[in-house]
């Protein structure tokens, strides 16, 4: 067995707790809660790092890349970017969600919910390979914040995805793929993060994580939104909510074991 320590986080454009919108900060600002996110990661020793509404290129908040300067301070070398928002011109808003990896990533495909170019949730697909020949999969998600039907509905679509990539692709995993990111709703609720999480049990025995503590907002948490759903192979050593101000939601950390004799 081997130790992965493992972070999901929606970083909110960058902007931090303050309840502004990300075009109201400053490019300076946006760049020094950033810079404390990669200090944050790094401090917490993270091999995989999964991020949501994470900017490539946004005019409202500097016009550059945040994985990739993620990626530059925090010492995870491997990152990839799925967009589900993009326009360009002279006023670009390009972003998504992102992985940032100690190992190579080598293979990623990014899904869009919903037709449009604006205003879309979506998630995205990983393999990283920890060693050669051995790859890790991992979904990071960010589902509607307000609709419970277009919830369910993006539940179907990635359940879908999930089957088709199984099919194709399991022969290359060492264990089926983990689920993170922003539910945009309780688990204890009739809602997308249930059934996501029945889906996943049909095959595996998952286990639903953190147990306890709440993820948003930040500054006074209320509600637990975000999760990691980690299949069986993955053995769980310790999991938590992480106490810090950088966005308006709290990461998740999980410590996990690989099996099958897996070295890292």
């Amino acid at each position: 067995m081997a130790r992965v320590r493992f972070l999901t986080f929606n970083i909110a454009h960058g902007r931090g707790t303050m309840p502004l919108h990300q075009s109201l900060r400053s490019t300076a600002k946006i760049r020094a809660n950033l810079l404390k996110i990669a200090a944050l990661i790094k401090r917490l020793g993270a091999d995989l790092v999964a991020v949501q509404e994470v900017d490539e290129n946004s005019r409202w908040n500097g016009s550059f890349n945040h994985l990739t300067f993620l990626s530059e301070h925090c010492g995870l070398p491997f990152t990839a970017l799925g967009l589900t928002n993009e326009r360009g011109g002279r006023f670009p808003l390009n972003y998504g969600n992102g992985v940032l990896s100690r190992w190579p990533i080598m293979h990623a495909e990014s899904a869009t919910f919903g037709q449009s170019r604006l205003g879309n949730k979506g998630f995205l697909f990983v393999e990283t390979e920890p060693v050669r020949g051995r790859r890790l999969p991992l979904i990071n998600l960010h589902l509607h914040h307000t609709s419970r039907k277009q919830r369910l509905l993006q539940a179907e679509v990635l359940m879908k995805f999930m089957t088709e990539r199984g099919s194709q692709r399991r022969a290359h995993w060492v264990t089926p793929p983990i689920l993170c990111g922003d539910f945009n709703t309780p688990a204890h609720r009739p809602d997308a993060t249930a059934m996501l999480l029945g889906h996943c049990e049909e095959t595996n025995n998952y286990v639903l994580l953190p147990k306890k503590g709440r993820t948003f907002p930040a500054a006074l948490p209320a509600r637990l939104l975000d999760y990691v759903l980690l299949p069986e192979e993955c053995r769980l050593v310790h999991s938590e909510v992480v106490r810090c101000y950088l966005s308006d939601h709290r990461p998740v950390l999980v410590d996990f074991e690989l099996e099958y004799g897996v070295e890292v």
